[in-house]
């Protein structure tokens, strides 16, 4: 995908120019990302979009027909003289791809000169927001389906090429395959599909269909049953077509069920099935799931090994948005921070570290403090004041690390197997009380003494001043 420095907001432009103007492009910045609220109403959220975010700043520039587009804009030809040269050599610190995050603490921290932060801001947040909110929504579902098979089958759902970075985050998040040719290609992810309603209506009849598609894909059948009538024809017409393959040495693999009371059709198909010794065929299901859908099958002991989910997946459904910020943090050397009448849109000064606190096991307690800190005793309530916690008797280990330097990337998560991985072990380690989906329990963000008295003290100097 072909992503240059005009995919950004028209505001990161202009006020690029100013400083251009005034002499400040050159001047260092640092800027946190981080989001307020954990998605889907529940405790965490699955970091994902890092590798890709890496990949397109490694390579991002002002094309000519960019360059030629913002003339028409109104771009002073000095500034447009200036982006001709444009490329980001800054630096990005940040948790590891497929990390478990909670809100208000950094995720990713951009240090650059004040021209090219500024322009990477719409990239970076559009690329990790909705990664992450996908990744999110994938591992809930996958917790609901531990032992089953799933496939994203969202694209034709999905709001435009979204679908493209949807299924790589869905499979960071748990999901097994997706229907996604592309995202299969450039990704190295596993593809599966099935058939559409369309070509069993194609055929002169369903039998005729199903024996046709199993002629072209004897190793990799799966039937659509209810075209027509599931239980009267869609399912005895394919236990016809499993015995003739099994005839043929070959093995029918599975039936979908894309309608209907799928409980109850499940159990059917499966009772059908077992009664002509197709005990090996397994049954998929479709049609707008999710994790609550799919639990409710679940509890309802639907005989259901694969589930095919599609648009309340890679729209991130109900949310369709994390609601992740970028926010100045250093400007010129010098800590600085955003003030608001709500508290919780105050932000914090300087550099910063995440610790991640575990005392014989994961504790539930993240510290936010400067990158200089290398130790602290207690942390602090971004919020109350009156709230802390002793961290003197824990383990810790620092979550953000320098991967591009220069713009140049110097440590990566792996491959997109290994992100899996990597997230599905970390999910694992977390308390099942920050999983569950009504009121979860709050995970504990703090910030060190430091943080807290240095934020305090602008603060006030802020409303004296400004």
């Amino acid at each position: 995908m072909d992503i240059t420095a005009t995919y950004t907001d028209l505001y990161e432009l202009t006020m690029a120019q100013v400083y251009h103007r005034n002499g400040l492009s050159d001047k260092k910045a640092v800027f946190d990302v981080f989001f307020r609220r954990s998605p889907f109403n529940g405790g965490y959220a699955v970091f994902a979009g890092l590798s890709t975010l890496l990949d397109i700043l490694h390579d991002l520039r002002f094309d000519p027909s960019d360059l030629e587009y913002l003339l028409g804009l109104g771009f002073e030809d000095d500034f447009l003289d200036h982006l001709k040269k444009f490329r980001f050599k800054g630096d990005v610190r940040s948790v590891r791809e497929g990390e478990i995050v909670f809100p208000t603490e950094v995720i990713l921290q951009v240090e650059a000169d004040m021209l090219e932060a500024q322009i990477v801001e719409t990239l970076v947040l559009n690329i990790l927001n909705f990664q992450t909110l996908i990744a999110t929504k994938a591992s809930r579902i996958r917790s609901v389906a531990p032992d089953k098979v799933l496939i994203d089958f969202g694209l034709r759902r999905a709001q435009g090429m979204g679908g493209y970075h949807a299924s790589r985050a869905a499979y960071i998040g748990g999901f097994d395959s997706t229907s996604n040719v592309r995202a299969g290609r450039d990704f190295g992810m596993p593809v599966s599909g099935t058939m559409a309603h369309s070509f069993v209506q194609s055929r002169p009849d369903e039998l005729t269909a199903f024996r046709e598609y199993s002629s072209a894909r004897p190793d990799d059948c799966v039937l659509l049953v209810d075209t027509y009538n599931t239980l009267r024809s869609g399912i005895p017409n394919a236990i016809t077509v499993a015995k003739e393959m099994e005839g043929q040495g070959r093995r029918l693999k599975g039936i979908r069920l894309d309608s209907g009371d799928l409980a109850y059709l499940s159990r059917e198909a499966r009772r059908m099935l077992d009664d002509n010794g197709l005990g090996y065929v397994r049954i998929a299901a479709s049609n707008q799931l999710d994790e609550y859908v799919i639990r409710s099958l679940k509890e309802q002991e639907a005989p259901i090994d694969v589930y095919g989910v599609g648009t309340n997946l890679v729209v991130g459904y109900p949310d369709g948005a994390l609601d992740g910020v970028y926010k100045l943090s250093m400007f010129n050397d010098v800590p600085c921070m955003k003030l608001s009448e709500n508290v919780k849109k105050v932000t914090l000064p300087f550099k910063k570290q995440i610790f991640r606190y575990s005392n014989d096991g994961w504790t539930g307690a993240d510290a936010i403090v400067t990158d200089d800190e290398s130790k602290i005793d207690v942390m602090y309530d971004p919020f109350d004041p009156y709230r802390s916690l002793d961290l003197s008797s824990y383990e810790y280990e620092p979550l953000m690390n320098k991967v591009l330097e220069g713009g140049e990337i110097i440590q990566t998560s792996g491959d997109l197997e290994r992100i899996r991985e990597y997230a599905s072990s970390r999910l694992a380690q977390l308390p099942p009380e920050y999983k569950r989906f009504e009121n979860p329990h709050i995970y504990k963000v703090g910030i060190s003494p430091r943080i807290r008295s240095e934020r305090d003290r602008f603060i006030k100097e802020l409303r004296m001043v400004k």
